[in-house]
């Protein structure tokens, strides 16, 4: 038997058995995914011993991915950018890092809105946290040839122009609202507007009919942002998309097969995130 896991700490609150375990039998494969609770201070001893405990890897949520990239033997170019790793995978007795989040942002916006085109436009990101990282990198891999950055703290987002160079424009918060006339895609990775957080309140009279609007929150499925901009007739992409298409590779790199991702797997996973969910 094949087995991986996901590790953090908390970790009971993560859907990713839900979706490798999807996967492991709609493809009949002999394998098991679970979760897997690890403290700070154990670590480096459960990824050092990860291929002694019977494990091809592992996912790594929050708080442990600047942590693992510190102690895996190698990762590629896309992640030694980020300086942090989701997914782990041992190759010839070494255990390897690399970084998901970027391509499953990407993926899940291609299949909601496979018509856009993001080279040579721009793009407003709200926040400029760790998920941000991810997308805005993401999208420069895309060619946009701006990406605004508004966040809260105007020096995390200078941070992101200091690391990616000079196609990142920090905004100030204040004018974010200001921003959105020629940007062709808006992305929230900050938490305002997730069940439990306060609302995001921005006015989007000034975006453009045609952009695409995303959120990586997927609790509540469907955010208050995502609400006005389709209210408005811009089309928009649920942040659960971002959660299913990051999973992919790993399950690749771990059980050998590429998986799918289906309606049939969104509709599993968004029941258990809301279980009156209605297509």
């Amino acid at each position: 038997m094949i087995k991986a896991c996901v590790i953090g700490w908390p970790i009971s609150h993560s859907r990713s058995p839900l979706i490798h375990g999807y996967w492991l039998r709609q493809l009949g494969i002999d394998g098991s995914y679970t979760r897997q609770p690890v403290e700070p201070a154990s670590l480096s001893k459960f990824i050092n011993e990860l291929g002694t405990a019977g494990y091809a890897g592992c996912n790594v949520t929050i708080p442990h991915k600047e942590a693992v990239f510190e102690l895996v033997a190698g990762a590629d170019a896309s992640t030694e950018r980020l300086g942090a790793v989701n997914t782990v995978y041992l190759r010839d007795g070494k255990v390897l890092g690399t970084n998901t989040d970027g391509e499953g942002f990407i993926n899940s916006l291609r299949q909601g809105a496979p018509d856009l085109k993001l080279a040579n436009q721009r793009a407003v990101i709200l926040g400029a946290g760790g998920a941000s990282l991810a997308v805005v990198n993401a999208i420069l891999e895309q060619g946009v040839t701006e990406v605004a950055v508004a966040n809260r703290t105007r020096e995390k987002a200078e941070m992101l122009r200091h690391r990616f160079g000079s196609r990142v424009t920090p905004i100030d918060w204040v004018e974010t609202a200001d921003q959105l006339g020629e940007c062709c895609l808006l992305v929230n990775t900050t938490s305002l507007g997730m069940k439990g957080q306060p609302a995001l309140e921005l006015d989007l009279s000034r975006l453009g009919k045609h952009a695409v609007v995303t959120d990586i929150v997927y609790t509540p499925l469907r955010t208050r942002l995502l609400e006005d901009a389709a209210a408005r007739g811009n089309r928009v992409v649920e942040g659960l998309g971002m959660l299913l298409h990051q999973a992919v590779r790993g399950f690749s790199l771990w059980f050998g097969v590429t998986p799918q991702v289906t309606e049939e797997l969104y509709e599993l996973v968004a029941r258990d995130i809301d279980p009156d969910f209605r297509r």
